[in-house]
């Protein structure tokens, strides 16, 4: 009877289920979530310990065993721990105890040590995506600041507009990417609730001290509803629907990276080793990474429906649906993430702008004509609908005519704004400083506008911000790698002193 696992069921799964479903599963736990899995036994064996239910004799002897467990040691049995990983780490440790002790894994549940080891792995793969993402706003911030004074064509519905810079449109991502930063480690805060405590859905009935096991862990505090602690999943969706979003606004900046790369725009320009060639055209020079990032970013709006569906429609307490499948490609969702802003910066570390030739059309296109038609207000007190009117007319006469922006021709916007009923001295000053490439740049008084300094102050104020969420991230790193510390402090045999009171992972 002692080698049983369960007197419910007779016989061990099926060796379809077993290899088909319980032993990949095992295997990907082994290698992702072991070592939260030992954590998770070093608090609760301490808590065994302060509740007068295992001796310091047997709890250093379960923290050896423990310590012992690893990859290669703990392997899918279908018969002896069903394929499962707390069930094999439990008859790990008991195969290395010199006596059975009765009381370990007394008042516990699977459910809840499970959700806890999923929750440690989210919230440490969620903060090394969250450092990727801050290399990639330092490297934006950096091409930003080289290219803020540097005149290009801003376009509208896909037709040249006005004159902005690189670094004004650089600087507008940037800020999309700090703020995005800034709901990561929101809900990086709201999933790091400890589920450890919960049992498998209605509490456990042992006095166990959840806020102490929260600290032990982690955790800023335990999840407050035992069944909620079980049963949601809800943060796995927080992090996917936060990715999706993600991948859209990089799906968009790409786009317009390959915009900019193309032939007939000639904007950009990326190094040999980032580049691809045609085996059939020799006269091509191409931006494969860049497709790539963005065929990529379709990956994680994907990954997230795939989980959203897998949580829809199940019942809401502990389920193997939404605890494992809905996860299944959790760990592909964080490292598709992971590849998509190494690419990136790699494509923004070594991005360079074709100045001339942003320059050149700058001057082409009649960028000046809202200017224009500012002016003609301002200065001639014409009706501004009517200044509209009259800078369209003489734009459209100038295209006709085959004059170029500036110096213009005085001569069709006295006749534009002679056949609008208006008189207007002076047309040849008007269209000079109307149409100038760096007075248009600089003539920008808003906040926020394009205008170099403008540029300058929201770059100041995005890093500034980056570099602060930059230290709650590593704050957060650090709290769980001194956990990690303490946890390895046990492991060398630290786990009592000489009163059997707990030091291990710290006393709290």
């Amino acid at each position: 009877m002692s080698g049983k696992l369960t007197g419910r069921i007779a016989s061990t799964p099926a060796r379809l289920l077993h290899d088909e479903v319980l032993e990949p599963q095992f295997q990907y736990e082994v290698e992702y979530l072991l070592p939260a899995y030992i954590q998770i036994e070093l608090a609760m064996l301490l808590e065994y310990v302060r509740m007068g239910l295992i001796t310091r004799q047997d709890a250093l002897e379960i923290a050896k065993a423990l310590q012992a467990a690893e990859r290669g040691t703990v392997a899918p049995d279908p018969g002896r721990n069903m394929s499962d990983i707390s069930f094999a780490l439990e008859r790990h440790v008991e195969s290395l105890l010199s006596r059975p002790v009765p009381r370990w894994h007394i008042d516990r549940s699977r459910n809840d040590v499970q959700a806890c080891a999923q929750v440690m792995f989210g919230r440490s793969q969620w903060l090394e995506t969250a450092d990727e993402l801050g290399q990639l706003i330092r490297s934006i911030h950096r091409l930003a600041v080289r290219y803020r004074s540097v005149p290009m064509p801003g376009y509208t519905h896909y037709q040249s507009a006005q004159i902005i810079t690189p670094g004004f449109y650089l600087s507008s991502i940037n800020g999309e990417f700090v703020q995005t930063m800034t709901r990561w480690m929101h809900i990086y805060d709201e999933m790091n609730q400890c589920p450890l405590g919960a049992g498998a859905m209605a509490g456990l009935e042992l006095p166990w001290n959840r806020q102490r096991l929260s600290k032990l862990l982690g955790f800023r505090q335990p999840r407050m509803s035992a069944l909620a602690a079980v049963a949601s999943r809800e943060w796995v969706l927080r992090i996917a629907g936060e990715l999706s979003t993600f991948s859209v606004l990089v799906s968009r900046f790409t786009t317009d990276l390959i915009q900019w790369g193309s032939s007939e725009m000639n904007f950009l320009h990326l190094p040999d080793d980032l580049s691809g060639i045609s085996s059939a055209m020799p006269q091509k020079r191409n931006f494969p990474i860049l497709e790539r990032i963005r065929g990529k970013s379709a990956h994680l709006s994907a990954f997230y429906m795939d989980m959203v569906l897998g949580q829809r429609n199940t019942a809401f307490t502990n389920l193997v649906e939404t605890s494992k499948e809905a996860g299944t490609h959790l760990l592909a969702l964080f490292q598709q993430t992971r590849t998509l802003l190494r690419l990136l910066k790699t494509v923004t570390d070594h991005l360079q702008f074709n100045e001339e030739r942003m320059l050149s059309i700058c001057k082409r296109d009649f960028f000046g004509g809202f200017t224009l038609a500012n002016q003609l207000t301002l200065e001639q007190g014409i009706p501004y609908r009517t200044a509209q009117v009259i800078a369209g007319r003489y734009i459209a006469a100038a295209l006709e005519h085959g004059v170029s922006p500036n110096p213009g021709d005085a001569r069709l916007l006295q006749e534009a704004c002679a056949e609008a009923g208006f008189y207007v001295p002076d047309t040849a000053r008007l269209l000079a400083s109307s149409f100038d490439v760096l007075a248009s740049l600089y003539g920008k008084k808003s906040t926020g506008s394009t205008h170099p300094e403008e540029v300058q102050q929201m770059l100041a104020a995005q890093m500034e911000q980056a570099e602060r969420l930059e230290l709650e991230r590593q704050e957060r790193e650090a709290q769980l790698l001194a956990v990690e510390a303490r946890r390895e402090r046990l492991l060398k045999g630290l786990l009592f002193n000489k009163k059997g009171k707990g030091v291990g992972l710290g006393a709290v």
